[in-house]
């Protein structure tokens, strides 16, 4: 079950949830779409500042099953891998006096906030969600695994290096708070990898993140 379900439904939770889309920082393309009708407005696809939307999150052969991993396919309408649902779930520090992150990333990122992204194959919930299967580290595939069960598939926004409408996305199990391990396009697959950046300050655009919204 997600941590959506699970732990924040309560009113406490609903009024750090409330008002957030305006501050998000992770901008939707304009009158770009992806996800199948069954799945509609509340499915989301991400996709990077370098590939550009013609290419979003799909899960690998359709395949519903904890380890399953995530990669970057042209988006399509009719694809039901592509379908996502998201859930604006709170502040860090949300999921820190819930039990499901660290102290540490909560003193890091405390203000950020945090969300699960759930398959949802024509809108029908798995309640396997895009996560690691083991604490994020350099090259950790980026795999279905259970919602709710971890901070494994907590997606953190971090604000402090987004730009132009994209951003990094740390994992919730992150431990390296100098450099955070963030999820990164690797040809197609898709990876945790220590956030890379220019000489100029920028990240690169394998690990800058945005997203599309409902059907195409």
């Amino acid at each position: 079950m997600s941590i959506k379900r699970k732990v924040l439904a309560g009113a406490a939770a609903l009024s750090l949830i409330g008002g957030l889309i305006g501050g998000l920082g992770l901008a939707a393309a304009s009158g770009a779409r992806a996800a199948t009708p069954p799945c509609g407005s509340d499915c989301r696809a991400y996709y990077t500042e370098g590939r550009g939307t013609g290419a979003v999150t799909s899960v690998f052969k359709r395949v519903i099953k904890p380890g399953q991993k995530i990669i970057l396919f042209r988006p399509s309408n009719t694809d039901p891998a592509q379908d996502f649902t998201y859930y604006r779930q709170g502040t860090v520090h949300a999921f820190y006096k819930a039990g499901l992150v660290s102290a540490a990333l909560n003193l890091h990122y405390r203000h950020d906030h945090a969300f699960e992204l759930e398959y949802t194959p024509f809108g029908v919930p798995t309640d396997l969600c895009v996560g690691v299967g083991s604490t994020a580290g350099d090259l950790t595939p980026v795999t279905l695994q259970w919602c709710g069960a971890s901070a494994k598939t907590v997606w953190v926004m971090d604000r402090a290096d987004a730009s132009g409408g994209y951003e990094p996305l740390i994992n919730g199990s992150d431990t390296n708070f100098s450099h955070p391990f963030v999820l990164t396009d690797q040809g197609g697959s898709l990876i945790t990898l220590r956030l890379e950046k220019f000489s100029d300050g920028t990240v690169f655009d394998t690990q800058m993140w945005a997203y599309l919204t409902g059907v195409l």
